[in-house]
């Protein structure tokens, strides 16, 4: 089965002076579709630079990244572009929703921008919402949702257009320890019902271990497990 997503040797680093910082080096990792991967690691281990070189959005300093067996290191900005609007999906956490639109609207728009038709747009994320408990909140516009409801329809945006690869940097570090741990539930289990490929950054160790495993940064180094 070819990885959702696959890191060959990937190196980051960067000036610093006279000399270079290293964040980290000959990093490997493989996240396949239906495998929901947790990366842990303390504060400023590089876990963000991690899932922007994974996503596209920034090239690393030396190795190979691929998605769904694509080679992705040497595209030029608009092919990279192309395949992040389609190929791989982004929770962050804060939620970015456009303020001036509704639940249902911000879901629909990425679908649209990708080339859905707008009825199919619309069916595809009535029902995302629905299945994360916002079946009553399709016209409410983010100031008029709690944080949970905000970040969650944060994750059927970036679901929308089914991605082969979901990247999430601290998805609910915003959020408080209850409505946390409900937007958790509600997220995995979603990731699982979709089949994709997941590679999530998160200090939350207890959600951490309701993956499908965790891999650790550290040093520079990536390793299987808490380290």
């Amino acid at each position: 089965m070819t990885p959702a997503l696959e890191l060959r040797h990937v190196a980051r680093s960067y000036a610093e002076g006279a000399g270079r910082l290293d964040i980290f080096k000959d990093l490997a990792l493989e996240v396949y579709a239906g495998e929901i991967v947790a990366l842990v690691g303390q504060s400023g281990a590089g876990k963000s630079s991690l899932l922007h070189i994974a996503g596209l959005l920034e090239a690393p300093t030396s190795g190979e990244v691929f998605i769904s067996g694509q080679n992705c290191t040497a595209l030029d900005d608009a092919a990279r572009t192309r395949i992040r609007r389609i190929g791989i999906g982004f929770v962050y956490q804060f939620h970015h929703l456009l303020p001036e639109f509704s639940a249902l609207e911000n879901v629909v728009m990425p679908q649209l921008i990708a080339g859905a038709a707008k009825p199919a747009a619309v069916e595809r994320a009535k029902d995302l919402l629905d299945r994360l408990g916002l079946a009553e909140r399709f016209e409410h516009r983010p100031s008029e949702m709690s944080g949970g409801e905000q970040q969650r329809v944060a994750i059927a945006r970036a679901i929308a257009n089914r991605p082969l690869l979901l990247l999430a940097d601290e998805p609910t570090g915003n959020l408080d320890p209850d409505t946390a741990a409900r937007v958790h539930v509600e997220f995995l289990r979603l990731i699982k019902e979709e089949g994709l490929g997941a590679l999530i950054a998160t200090h939350n160790i207890p959600l951490a271990s309701r993956m499908s495993r965790i891999v650790s940064l550290q040093s520079g180094i990536l390793v299987d497990g808490l380290a």
